[in-house]
């Protein structure tokens, strides 16, 4: 959601070490009215120019839980010449919507990275609506630089029965020791519903994540039967380490799971159950930076909403309507987006596409067109030179409709196609659409196709309409299909600008900031899981180094 703390080679005051926190809160309010509250933590860091709050990152939503252990980490840059200024506030979640306002405030507390460095794990109450608003614990750890993934896959067998009506519902979650011999949360498998013989999904995680880098760190698994109101059943535990779990099947990766309680009241208990490792798979990952560096290129396509729904752009209510002060909420998006993927293009040359609307002389309704005219060309020189065609296009063309997706998806796809054999290049297509699409089952088409290329899509939502089927779109629950074929990954973020436009007031720089945040934060995986998915190693990092006709270009100010 926020900078994890990609480090740029050459800037001033390099971090030493990334450190990385894990967050626990005990006896948070109960802010529901028929069931406990649902926390999720907000990590905010302090701007040390202008002392302003930042928000960093969000951990993942632990449903019916007064007492949650998070999963999700929070990696910073930890600097030791800095005051590294933190605020964790915790909120329950009532909607959908980003927007901390619409959920129930829990608490906060303020600390520094230091003061949480020096202590290794810090525990502080919350200030929040009651006098005792429970506390918060946080751990923190510096983080190794291994870049290794372990895929891991579990059954258990004749587990404990802990459902009156019924079997069980298992589940798994695992903890590697701290120094003080506590335990932190990694990882949580799915629920397997009604049965004492679960075969859990093969899941992946880096084993920095999961050990730091230690073979022999201790591991504790504990088992788990989930009920719908968070008091899950204790059905056991064993411990092991990634050592162990690496030599693969065998008598050893077959754990007793014990419940302690049980074991100390029954002389005969033998156990609760038997947890056995069915496959244990390491292997090299790469990050973003690899490739980037490696010399993949990023390449963006914008494509601009045309349609008649957007209203008059000489009339100050159009959503394309701009003043000599401010720019269009389309502007603002282009902007926002453009100003960070510019940094990947070397080039600096973007096409530019407009769909929806009736094009001089003949009027015919286009959903492909070139903004600068050039539709064997349709290239613009930086940002500016986007910002201008799409500028020069609203005052040539007649805003038409319908709201038509698949012409521009394919677009795209027909350059990422030619490109997917060696993993040199991946295409992002920024759409901004005000409109309900029009073309829903042509464009979920696409999109599938799109999913086997390198390429992602980000759609910014403009203005109040009902955008519930970008939703559908973006795939985050449920797995977008077309005729009966699902995507091979999700590869669609949305993004309504309404949320960004009422938070923290209406500063151009803010908004730019938060939702280009917002609408980026899923490229670097979706990158990733293409060049996994394909096996597609980086080159080697290489040398870019100025020409003599971009030098030339330069003002005399800035000539080396």
């Amino acid at each position: 959601m926020a900078d994890s703390g990609t480090f740029q080679p050459g800037t001033v005051g390099a971090p030493t070490s990334f450190v990385e926190l894990s967050i626990s809160c005990r006896k948070l309010i109960d802010a529901d009215t028929f069931s406990k509250s649902d926390p999720m933590c907000v990590l905010f860091v302090q701007d040390h120019v202008n002392r302003g709050w930042k928000e960093f990152g969000r951990t993942e939503i632990i449903w019916n839980n007064l007492n949650p252990d998070f999963v999700h980490k929070f990696v910073l840059k930890y600097r030791f010449e800095e005051l590294q200024k933190l605020k964790f506030e915790i909120y329950d979640v009532d909607c959908k919507s980003a927007d901390l306002s619409k959920h129930d405030f829990l608490g906060s507390t303020e600390c520094t990275l230091g003061e949480i460095i020096t202590s290794n794990k810090i525990a502080k109450r919350l200030a929040g609506p009651k006098k005792d608003s429970g506390s918060i614990i946080i751990n923190a750890e510096e983080q190794s630089s291994c870049k290794e993934r372990v895929t891991l896959h579990f059954c258990g067998h004749k587990l404990d029965k802990k459902d009156f009506f019924g079997k069980s519902d298992p589940f798994l979650s695992i903890y590697r020791v701290n120094e003080d011999q506590s335990f932190t949360l990694v990882h949580r498998t799915e629920v397997i519903k009604k049965t004492l013989d679960p075969t859990w999904k093969p899941f992946s995680i880096p084993v920095r994540s999961l050990c730091n880098g230690d073979y022999d760190r201790v591991l504790k698994f504990e088992c788990y039967d989930w009920d719908a109101d968070g008091g899950h059943d204790f059905i056991g535990e064993f411990k092991t380490n990634l050592r162990e779990l690496s030599r693969g099947p065998s008598e050893r990766n077959k754990y007793e799971c014990i419940n302690p309680k049980k074991a100390a009241k029954k002389q005969k208990y033998k156990n609760s159950g038997v947890i056995e490792m069915i496959s244990c798979k390491i292997e090299q990952v790469f990050t973003f930076l690899d490739y980037v560096r490696g010399g993949t290129g990023i390449h963006c396509t914008f494509a601009i909403d045309f349609t008649a729904s957007n209203g008059d752009p000489r009339d100050s209510g159009s959503l394309h309507y701009m003043s000599q002060f401010n720019p269009s909420q389309y502007g603002l998006a282009i902007r926002a987006v453009g100003d960070i993927i510019k940094d990947y293009d070397t080039h600096q040359m973007f096409p530019a596409l407009g769909f929806g609307a009736r094009l001089p002389p003949d009027g015919v309704v286009s959903h492909e067109f070139a903004l600068n005219g050039n539709p064997a060309n349709p290239y613009c020189h930086g940002i500016d030179g986007v910002i201008q065609a799409y500028q020069r296009t609203l005052t040539s063309v007649q805003l038409y409709g319908p709201t038509n997706f698949a012409p521009c998806i394919n677009h795209v796809a027909k350059f990422a196609k030619a490109a997917a054999v060696n993993g040199n290049d991946y295409f992002i297509l920024l759409i901004v659409t005000d409109g309900i699409i029009t073309d829903m089952p042509q464009t979920c088409e696409a999109i599938v196709q799109a999913a086997k290329l390198p390429m992602s899509i980000i759609i910014i939502g403009v203005g109040d309409a009902d955008f519930g089927a970008m939703e559908v779109l973006d795939g985050d629950e449920i797995r977008l299909s077309s005729k009966g074929v699902y995507a091979e990954r999700d590869i669609v973020q949305f993004v309504p600008m309404r949320e960004f436009m009422g938070r923290g007031g209406h500063d151009r720089s803010q908004i730019q900031s938060r939702l280009a945040q917002s609408v980026l934060e899923e490229i670097p995986d979706q990158f990733l899981s293409y060049m996994h998915k394909r096996s597609i190693k980086p080159h080697p990092p290489v040398q870019r180094h100025l020409s003599i006709s971009s030098l030339d270009s330069l003002p005399n100010s800035e000539r080396g």
